[in-house]
C-alpha cells in the first residue's frame, strides 16, 4: 500500500533496515518486541522513518545519475557508453570491467576521470580491488 501511495513501481522491504533503530526502542533503552506494549506504534514509525530514508536516498540517486548524465558527453573511451548504463543499472561496478571495448586498464583511466569528474565515487575504500557506484 505504501509502495502504492508512493508510486514505486514494486514495493520495498522497509522495515528490515529499521529493525535495530530508534523506533524499536523504549524509553528506558530497551528493545520493544512483537506482543509489547507500543509495539504497533514502533512499526508504524518504523515505516514512516523507513518511507522517509528511502525518498531522500532516491533523490540523492537521482542527483547523482543526472551528474553522471552532464559529464558524459566529457568522456573519449570507446567503452565509456557501456561503463555509464553498469553505473546507472547496477549497485557498484568493478573497477576492473572489462568489455568488449574496454580492456581493465582503460576501465581504470575511465573510473579516475569519473571520479575526478565527480560523476561515481569509491565504495569498497580498498586500493587492491575497487567498486565504484554512484
Amino acid at each position: 500500500m505504501l509502495a502504492q501511495g508512493l508510486r514505486w513501481p514494486r514495493p520495498r522491504p522497509l522495515l528490515m533496515a529499521q529493525a535495530f533503530g530508534p523506533a524499536f526502542r523504549s524509553e528506558a533503552d530497551k528493545r520493544i518486541r512483537p506482543g509489547e506494549r507500543g509495539f504497533d506504534r514502533a512499526v508504524c514509525l518504523a515505516l514512516v522513518q523507513a518511507a522517509a530514508e528511502a525518498c531522500r536516498l532516491a533523490t540523492e540517486l537521482s542527483r547523482r545519475a543526472e551528474k553522471l548524465l552532464a559529464v558524459a558527453p566529457k568522456l573519449r573511451a570507446k567503452g565509456a557508453g557501456d561503463v555509464i548504463f553498469l553505473l546507472l543499472n547496477e549497485d557498484a561496478v568493478p573497477g576492473t570491467l572489462t568489455t568488449k571495448n574496454l580492456s581493465r586498464f582503460a576501465a581504470r583511466r575511465l573510473f579516475e576521470r569519473l571520479q575526478q569528474l565527480e560523476a561515481v565515487r569509491e565504495l569498497s575504500g580498498r586500493t587492491s580491488f575497487r567498486l565504484f557506484g554512484l
